[in-house]
């Protein structure tokens, strides 16, 4: 191997996503390319490389690098190139001239160890000072990793969050067990780390290979909604992941079991499998709900009949039979279940219900999964509803980094009634943490759509409750005359039933436009999106339109039309700032969505009077700012919130001018236009075109292949999840077990 040493000059060209790069390396003797995996290159670095010299036949001589080192550079110059490039937060061009102007060729040891001296410098305070320091020593640090994992395949922004995990252990944890990478990054996932694994040396058949293997089937079910998995399966998906015997998978499956990470659990003739939090949060929605459902409560002592009158006549409202039955079960069982399709009345009831407990005196508390459900449940009450997440109050663990809800049976929430709505978004683990923070007598009423698409996260709940015949149902069922006015309502119901909708009549709010093409389908979506709509209906074409797709790939998926829709409606202009990442463009003014929960990120008012945290996963923003000298992006939510983004937390955003089905659950836009197109049959379901079409408040626009809307409407086949929720409560319910 040969060493060289220089300055990069000029980057050719550099891949994102793998780190190969073609750059020029200046030194004292010549001008080199230099080509091989350096992520983290920049203009005016100074290096040391290691590898050989190659013939290429069309580029000619070049030297292909196999590791690389920086150098820090001597001269000023160098210096300055380095400070310039970019690489550290906090210093632009302009900063860096200041500082190697004042401090010439002891500028990066006085960074290095003496910082505090950069205050000297004019523009550096203390919070810039910190940013600078903090930027200088992660810079360090994340190269020697980047140097060490790049041979593996793992990009630099994998190799910044395996960084962010372990800090400076990380070489020491992935050559001592590559496969935590899976167990704690997100989106490094078990092959990776078995390629890693197998790179090292670790032994195919190893007992640690195999249980990562099975663990890392028992996660990918997850993904499906199943909160286990029959042995049998698992161990048919752990035989394609790992390329082993079965009887080497079921020593492991029994070892994991012994170890705690799974539960094994029989009915019947079938071993059931769980991940061990799935076990736990699975028997404890159920032995909660049986024990909330059991409980003694304050009886309020009133006339039902009478405070219903009363109530009807006060807002000149007419309840109907079911709603009428669905406020008196509310306060007389400890735990009811109220669901319905649109128009049938749910926000109309669930308001009756807290006026007549607030007027009894009894504090209610409303809640729901998302940040925008929870908005839309405060708007239809009058009334401050929070995300469950807020609800439940999302701290630190005593000693822990580790995040976790504070309110729980030591110290639950303090209500009489609590009312949950989108109950249908509520995945097993996060009911589970719900109801343990439910003290005992307080009562309880879910609400929800048990047509809609199940939670994201895995478990049945809602429907898994209505079938177990445990808890009170009442399900609303009367549309009501207004509401059969709306042809977004009535199409609904006809989805539901499998029948042929009401298209295109004059005067209403149900539309199809008939596309064969993908093409001529996207140019028709992104030409009524931002002229024909916005100019007819008078709606601001990115707040009030809303385009929703089945899928995320395809060529009239979520990602190809964010692209022609940012294109026409959000044009790049002279002075609208954007930055590239990750073969995406993010420019001011674009329409964003958080895709991840984030508990700790922070946020402000634009006039700083008002603060908080939490951005959640489905919120959508604006960016209305992007600070290239300082790597971040600042996006505006809900028209209050100000949270800036640093560059290398940009995966937490999305565009959002589309946006797929599932995510826009628990949400609703004043119109809504879909694509109806091919896609696999899974994503070309009833309940899917349901949940899409429920989102729109006055408009509703179709566009594509009326076979394919057919093919929806008739396709009822929904994918079967392995949940034991409804069984376990039917079970407890026959053994007529009272839980202390």
């Amino acid at each position: 191997m040969e060493r060289l040493e220089g300055m990069i000059s000029d980057i050719v060209f550099k891949n994102e996503e793998n780190g190969y790069t073609i750059a020029h390396l200046a030194n004292s003797m010549d001008d080199i390319v230099i080509v091989g995996c350096m992520p983290t290159l920049s203009v005016g670095e100074s290096i040391e490389v290691e590898g050989k010299w190659v013939n290429h036949k069309t580029y000619g001589t070049q030297f292909e690098v196999s590791k690389f080192m920086p150098v820090i550079p001597s001269s000023l110059e160098g210096i300055y190139a380095y400070l310039a490039s970019g690489m550290i937060h906090g210093i632009g061009e302009k900063m860096a001239k200041r500082i190697v102007d004042k401090f010439g060729v002891s500028t990066l040891d006085i960074i290095q160890n003496n910082p505090e001296r950069l205050e000297e410098v004019e523009g550096i305070g203390g919070k810039k000072l910190k940013q600078i320091v903090k930027s200088y020593e992660e810079n360090r640090e994340l190269r020697n990793i980047i140097i060490e994992l790049s041979p593996y395949g793992i990009t630099p922004n994998y190799c910044l969050k395996i960084y962010k995990k372990y800090k400076n252990k990380s070489i020491e944890v992935i050559n001592k067990n590559p496969y935590k990478l899976a167990e704690d990054i997100r989106g490094i996932g078990f092959k990776i780390a078995d390629e890693i694994a197998n790179k090292i040396g670790i032994d195919k058949y190893s007992d640690d290979r195999i249980c990562q293997g099975i663990l890392y089937a028992l996660n990918q079910s997850l993904g499906s909604g199943h909160t286990y998995l029959p042995k049998s399966i698992l161990i048919q998906e752990a035989k394609k992941i790992l390329d082993v015997e079965a009887s080497m998978i079921d020593n492991c499956i029994m070892a994991l079991a012994y170890d705690q990470k799974i539960h094994l659990e029989q009915l019947n003739n079938q071993q059931l499998i769980y991940l061990m939090p799935y076990y736990m949060s699975e028997n404890g929605v159920c032995k909660q709900i049986i024990k909330l459902s059991q409980c003694e409560f304050d009886d309020l002592n009133i006339d039902i009949d009478e405070e219903i009158r009363s109530l009807e006549k006060e807002e000149n409202i007419k309840l109907a039979n079911n709603q009428v039955l669905a406020v008196k079960e509310a306060i007389n069982t400890g735990v009811l279940v109220i669901t319905g399709g649109p128009g049938t009345g749910k926000t109309t009831t669930i308001n009756t219900i807290i006026k007549i407990f607030e007027n009894n005196k009894k504090k209610v508390v409303l809640a729901a999964p998302t940040g925008r459900a929870a908005k839309r449940m405060s708007e239809t009450s009058q009334r401050e509803a929070k995300t469950i997440h807020r609800l439940l109050e999302m701290g630190f663990a005593t000693d822990s980094d580790d995040l976790m809800f504070l309110k729980n049976e030591e110290d639950p929430i303090n209500a009489d009634v609590i009312i949950l709505d989108e109950v249908s978004m509520v995945d097993v683990l996060l009911m589970y943490s719900m109801l343990r923070a439910i003290k005992p007598g307080t009562r309880v009423i879910l609400v929800g759509d048990s047509d809609q698409l199940p939670s994201v996260g895995a478990g049945n709940v809602l429907k898994d409750i209505i079938e177990s015949n445990v808890i009170n149902v009442v399900k609303l069922n009367e549309i009501f005359r207004q509401a059969q006015e709306s042809m977004i309502v009535v199409n609904a119901h006809k989805i539901n039933k499998g029948e042929p909708l009401f298209l295109n009549s004059k005067g209403k709010d149900f539309f199809f436009i008939r596309k064969n093409t993908n093409e001529e389908i996207i140019d028709e979506i992104v030409e009524i999106v931002s002229e024909r709509l916005p100019k007819f209906y008078k709606l601001d074409k990115l707040k009030d339109i809303q385009v929703l797709a089945s899928m995320r790939k395809g060529d009239v998926g979520v990602t190809n039309l964010n692209m022609a829709l940012q294109k026409s409606l959000n044009k790049p202009e002279k002075f609208k700032v954007e930055e590239n990442f990750a073969k995406r463009i993010f420019r001011v003014g674009d329409k964003v969505m958080q895709i991840k929960n984030n508990y700790t990120k922070k946020w402000e008012s634009e006039d700083r009077k008002d603060s908080g945290e939490g951005i959640y996963n489905g919120d959508i923003g604006y960016i209305y700012h992007i600070d290239k000298e300082n790597k971040k992006v600042h996006v505006l939510f809900d028209q209050v919130k100000i949270v800036d983004y640093t560059y290398d937390e940009l995966d937490e955003l999305d565009h959002s001018f589309c946006t797929t089905i599932h995510k826009s659950q628990g949400s609703e836009f004043p119109v809504v236009v879909i694509p109806i197109t091919w896609a696999p049959p899974m994503l070309l379901s009833r309940n899917l075109l349901y949940t899409a079409v429920t989102r729109a408040k006055k408009l509703v626009v179709l566009v594509g292949d009326v076979k394919y809307l057919e093919y929806m409407i008739k396709n009822n086949r929904t994918n079967d999840r392995y949940s034991n929720l409804a069984n376990k409560l039917n079970k407890f319910k026959q053994e007529g077990l009272l839980l202390k």
